[in-house]
């Protein structure tokens, strides 16, 4: 056999030493020491998951929300809403101190109008000479309750402010034959018309209005189930009645007399009449 020098048991430069048992047995006791950054470490990138199914070792699941992420979630929908309805708020505010006058109200009431065009049913010719015309107005009060019965359960008051007119006229389409005679020198007439008539009560909508009005619990319980939409219409009746029997009584008949007799004079006095003689003849 060949001598082997001192430096015969150590490895070669060539080739890596084996770690002996002792080594081995060290290195299995020992407690590796891992970081998140390590590759192939619990947690780490590339490494296993931890005991509980998380990213490493106690903590939460992969992909899953913190404790507590529920209510986080909830308090920024508030948070949303309340962003939202203070918004609101500012740009109703600001129209209304007219800070920015040309600013446009995104909320703005909008009114659609979706009526049906007029249906002209009748033309009639019209031969009248409206002479005067009457303009009256009137409150009427009425009330409709039961016998026995609370008014605050059942009633039903309703003060109303009417304004109407109604005019006088004189009908020249009922003027007969011999209605108009001349004298022979042609220098006076003498003309029998139709005693004036009056019109129907025309109520002005506009300007009537509906002052006050008491309604009793089982009334408005009933407007629930089914209003009425011409429940008004009783009221708008006795206006036009109590305002045609003003129109009666006012002397409205007498003024149209008069204006259509200062009419006549006048159109055949410039014809060349000097006498006109106009007479009323009760229908």
């Amino acid at each position: 056999m060949m001598a082997r020098d001192a430096g015969s048991n150590e490895p070669t430069r060539e080739f890596p030493g084996y770690p002996t048992g002792d080594d081995l047995k060290a290195r299995s006791t020992a407690t590796p020491e891992w970081t998140a950054d390590t590759p192939g470490a619990p947690g780490g990138p590339g490494g296993p998951a931890g005991p509980d199914g998380s990213d490493g070792p106690g903590g939460p699941p992969s992909g899953g929300d913190a404790p507590g992420g529920g209510g986080g979630a909830a308090r920024g929908l508030l948070l949303l809403l309340g962003a939202a309805a203070l918004a609101v708020v500012v740009l109703l505010g600001i129209q209304a101190t007219g800070i920015l006058p040309e600013f446009r109200n995104p909320f703005a009431k909008e009114q659609t109008d979706r009526s049906q065009p007029p249906l002209l049913k009748s033309i009639q010719d019209l031969s009248r000479y409206v002479a005067a015309e009457g303009n009256f107005q009137v409150v009427v009060d009425t009330q409709n309750d039961r016998r026995n019965v609370p008014d605050f359960l059942l009633n039903e008051r309703t003060l109303f402010v009417g304004a109407g007119s109604v005019e006088a006229y004189v009908d020249f389409t009922k003027i007969g034959e011999g209605a108009v005679v001349q004298s022979a020198d042609g220098k006076s007439v003498e003309i029998k018309l139709p005693a004036p008539q009056l019109g129907e009560t025309n109520l002005d909508m506009e300007k009537s209005y509906v002052f006050a009005e008491q309604r009793g619990l089982l009334n408005r319980l009933g407007d629930l189930v089914g209003n009425d939409p011409n429940r008004q219409q009783q009221v708008y009746k006795l206006a036009e009645d109590r305002i045609t029997a003003a129109a009666r009584d006012s002397g409205l008949s007498a003024r149209a007399e008069e204006n259509t007799r200062k009419m006549l004079e006048g159109l055949l006095r410039s014809l060349g009449y000097q006498q006109i003689t106009v007479t009323y003849i009760a229908p």
